[in-house]
């Protein structure tokens, strides 16, 4: 489930990438624009500053320079080139004269376009050019290297102004004009030489280009109705995950609070396997080879005769909520409770080999035993004179094992002559002892101290059933750390060596010394006393 939280986040998130989108269309767009506008200004600029250098070009060598070839060799008086021709019938400009006139007549028919033909160096009958910094720098770059243009591109507000500047490259013909004329402020002109520059300036509004692309507009506004759109429906359906979230939460409570109580009555393992889809709940079973351990309280009958019902049911309940941790603690599934009896076994659902199974079983069992010491005497202390004693029985054999029953009732138990020796063993221990079969023993004996009990006969069983009662666990290869534990009425003995601390053992050795002794002193019972 999608708590509210993150579903806030998620459609905000989406918001600002939407919104994030549709802002990145317009700039990309104003981006294109702006790129285009100034490609089209210097491809325009470029064409024009070209176009005029060709006429002017072609002027100067196909008129102005066969005029003057004319002039040279005397086959023509009559016709004069001169910057002033205006003024001289018959007269016609210089190239530099009609480039400046028709930079003139362009202006007048294109407003926003400005033709400059200057120079530092003009005739001495002309005024001096007027030259801004960029265009002096760029007279300046020319003339270091005549093979460049220099280009200047300026926005201000919505208008783009281009400066576009060429070389004026003086050819053969107009060496030899200026070389000569009277009024050239230099006479030492060679071919190749910068005169001056050409320089077409452009402006544009920079508006005009954006209704260029009025179906990309149109495309956009549309976009931006969708994503608006978008952006509402998401709104309205966050508010509905909103709702249907905190109806989710309510229903998940109350589910969470049903399957707590329902677990009370499972054990965790079937609990996880069943709600985790491991397991389905149909009438179902299966064979498999388990250890299964069975505990009785000794004489119980007796002692509910002894005891208030409400400190019985607390003893109980405390009795059964310890041993069924430890059972949790060493991986078995407690099966269920039949009175003060209590069934688990080990190896489904969950098994680590037939092996392990039986030895986590027997520890299980000697935990328990050690841990019904420390409540016994705890009880002792709470004024119960004779608290429980336990007598357990392990069995390790096939047996069916699932959820057996009808179709509206089911229970998750284990049936089998296997699981009734166990009972069986537990009903031959001594109180406080725990009796083990040789299948069993068979399986734990790496980590056991035992010795064999008279065999026994059981219904549903052919073979003779040898017992073995378990004097306490071995937790080193050489046998030296035992655990030996023994639970009587009047006796709790529960020796763990791994765990007694060595300045610890000399206060053991003298209680146990001193309670030899009382038992020495004590007088024998005889028979029938």
């Amino acid at each position: 489930m999608i708590s509210e939280s993150v579903a806030r986040r998620s459609g905000y998130w989406l918001i600002v990438v939407v919104l994030a989108m549709l802002a990145g269309l317009p700039l990309a767009v104003w981006l294109d624009i702006s790129d285009l506008s100034g490609n089209t200004l210097r491809r325009q600029a470029r064409d024009m500053s070209s176009l005029i250098s060709s006429i002017r070009a072609y002027y100067s060598a196909n008129v102005v320079g066969r005029v003057l070839a004319a002039h040279a060799s005397g086959a023509i008086e009559g016709t004069v080139v001169s910057h002033n021709y205006a003024n001289i019938p018959g007269a016609i400009p210089l190239p530099a004269t009609l480039s400046l006139e028709l930079g003139d007549v362009i202006k007048e028919q294109q407003a926003n376009i400005t033709y400059r033909f200057v120079s530092d160096l003009p005739f001495k009958s002309r005024a001096s050019h007027e030259l801004d910094d960029f265009e002096r720098q760029a007279l300046a770059a020319l003339r270091a290297n005549p093979q460049q243009t220099l280009n200047d591109l300026t926005r201000v507000g919505l208008t783009d102004t281009l400066r576009f500047i060429t070389p004026v490259v003086m050819g053969q013909a107009c060496v030899a004009c200026h070389n000569t004329h009277p009024e050239s402020p230099k006479t030492d002109w060679k071919v190749g030489d910068v005169r001056g520059i050409q320089e077409v300036i452009i402006r544009q509004p920079y508006a005009s280009n954006v209704f260029a692309f009025k179906y990309l507009l149109c495309y956009f506004l549309f976009v931006a109705v969708i994503g608006i759109s978008f952006i509402a429906l998401q709104r309205q359906q966050t508010r509905a995950i909103h709702s249907a979230n905190r109806d989710l939460e309510a229903a998940n409570e109350f589910l969470a609070s049903v399957s707590l109580k329902i677990s009370r009555y499972l054990s965790p393992q079937i609990y996880k396997s069943i709600f985790s889809g491991q397991k389905d709940v149909v009438v179902h079973t299966e064979r498999k080879r388990l250890t299964i351990f069975f505990s009785d309280i000794k004489d119980f009958t007796a002692t509910t005769e002894r005891l208030q019902p409400e400190a019985l049911t607390e003893m109980l309940n405390e009795y059964l909520t310890e041993m069924s941790n430890i059972a949790l603690e060493h991986g078995g599934t407690v099966d269920k409770f039949i009175g003060d009896a209590m069934l688990v076994f080990f190896g489904d659902p969950e098994t680590k080999g037939p092996e392990e199974d039986a030895k986590a079983c027997l520890r299980m069992a000697v935990d328990m035993q050690r841990r019904l010491g420390e409540l016994k005497d705890r009880w002792r202390r709470n004024g119960t004179e004779e608290p429980f004693v336990v007598r357990m029985g392990i069995n390790s054999g096939y047996c069916n094992v699932g959820n057996f029953g009808s179709n509206d009732r089911m229970d998750y138990t284990i049936i089998g002559a296997e699981a009734n020796l166990a009972a069986r063993l537990q009903s031959i221990a001594r109180g406080g002892e725990i009796v083990i079969s040789y299948e069993t023993y068979a399986l734990v004996n790496e980590i056991v101290d035992a010795h064999p009990l008279p065999p026994i006969t059981m219904k549903g069983i052919q073979r003779e059933i040898v017992p073995y009662a378990v004097d306490g666990l071995t937790l080193g290869a050489d046998h030296k750390s035992r655990v030996l534990s023994e639970h009587l009425s009047g006796l709790d003995l529960h020796l763990d060596m791994s765990r007694l601390e060595p300045a610890d053992r000399l206060r053991v050795r003298t209680a146990l010394k001193e309670a030899i002794a009382a038992l020495d002193e004590a007088q024998p019972e005889t028979p029938g006393s």
